[in-house]
C-alpha cells in the first residue's frame, strides 16, 4: 500500500472511531483490510449525512451535495479532492461494491432537504432504502456473501435499522420538521403529528409506538437471515450491530414508548454482552 492510500486510510479510521458510534466497535471485529474498507465507506456517508444536517440555507446544501456527488465520480475515476477519496476508491475497487449504491446514499439524504412527511409506509419505505438499504447493500460486499437472497436480507435489515433511528428520534426530528411516521397510520391510531413536538405520550402514541415496533421487529426477523449467507468475519460484526440496533426497541418498550424527554440508549453491559457473543461467532468460539 503506498503512502498516500495508507495516509487516506488513517484518516477514514479516525473519522470511524469518533463518530461512528455503535457501529466503530463492530468494525473491529473484521480483519484489516475490511475494517479498513468501512471505516473509508463509514466516511463517505457521514459526510454526505453531514452536508444534509448542517445549519444553512437549503439550496446552498443542494449545491454542497451535488459537489459532493461530482467528487464521488471524480474519486472512482482516481481523481481526488478529498481525504477520504483514495481509499473509498480503493475500497470499492478491491470489494467490488456498485458505485450506484453510494448514489443512491446521497439521493436518501438530499430527500431530507425538503420539508419530510410520508403519506403511507410504502413511500417511507423508499426513504429507508436509499439511506440504510443500500449501506447494508455495500457493506455485504465488503463482510463477503452468498446466496441470490442476501441481498433482500441486507436491505431488510437496513430498514429495520432506519426504522429503529426514526422511533428513536422522533422528538429531535419533529424539531426540524421531520415527520417520518407515514401520515395515514397516524391518522388511523389519532394521533396529530404536531403533538410529536410537544412530546405528547399519550395511549394513542403508545399505540401507535406498539405498531411501530412490530413492524421493525419483523424487518429484523427478515434481515437476520443474512447471518447465514455471510462469511465467517461478516457473521459477528453483523450481529453485533443487528443486535445493538433491535435492543434499542426494548429500550423504548421500557421506559413505557417515551422517546421525548431523554434519549434512548442500549446500556453499556448489553454492549459488552453483545461484542462477547460477536467474538464467539467471528471465531468459532
Amino acid at each position: 500500500m503506498d503512502l498516500a492510500l495508507a495516509r487516506s486510510y488513517r484518516y477514514c479510521e479516525q473519522v470511524a472511531r469518533k463518530e461512528a458510534g455503535n457501529f466503530y466497535p463492530a468494525f473491529l471485529l473484521l480483519p484489516g483490510p475490511r475494517r479498513q474498507a468501512m471505516c473509508a465507506l463509514y466516511t463517505f456517508m457521514r459526510i454526505a449525512d453531514d452536508l444534509s444536517d448542517e445549519a444553512g440555507a437549503i439550496e446552498l446544501k443542494r449545491q454542497r451535495l451535488t459537489g459532493w456527488r461530482a467528487s464521488l465520480h471524480d474519486a472512482l475515476a482516481g481523481l481526488y479532492s478529498h481525504p477520504s477519496h483514495p481509499a473509498l476508491h480503493h475500497a470499492v475497487d478491491a470489494f467490488h461494491i456498485p458505485p450506484h449504491y453510494l448514489e443512491a446514499v446521497i439521493d436518501g439524504v438530499e430527500m431530507d432537504l425538503q420539508p419530510v412527511a410520508y403519506r403511507t409506509f410504502a413511500e417511507l419505505r423508499v426513504y429507508c432504502w436509499h439511506v440504510a438499504s443500500v449501506v447494508g447493500l455495500a457493506c455485504i460486499h465488503v463482510w463477503g456473501f452468498h446466496g441470490g437472497d442476501a441481498r433482500r436480507y441486507a436491505e431488510d435489515a437496513g430498514i429495520a435499522f432506519q426504522l429503529t433511528n426514526i422511533l428513536r428520534d422522533l422528538g429531535e426530528d419533529a424539531a426540524r420538521g421531520r415527520v417520518y411516521l407515514p401520515r395515514e397510520e397516524l391518522e388511523r391510531f389519532g394521533y396529530d403529528p404536531a403533538w410529536l413536538k410537544q412530546g405528547v405520550c399519550d395511549p394513542s402514541f403508545r399505540a401507535l409506538m406498539r405498531f411501530q415496533i412490530d413492524r421493525a421487529r419483523a424487518h429484523y426477523h427478515s434481515g437476520l437471515r443474512l447471518t447465514r449467507r455471510l462469511s465467517e468475519a461478516g457473521r459477528g460484526v453483523f450481529l453485533m450491530m443487528a443486535r445493538t440496533y433491535r435492543e434499542l426497541l426494548h429500550e423504548i418498550e421500557v421506559r413505557d414508548y417515551d422517546v421525548f424527554h431523554e434519549r434512548v440508549r442500549v446500556p453499556a453491559w448489553k454492549k459488552v454482552v453483545f461484542a462477547l457473543f460477536a467474538l464467539s461467532v467471528r471465531f468459532g468460539w
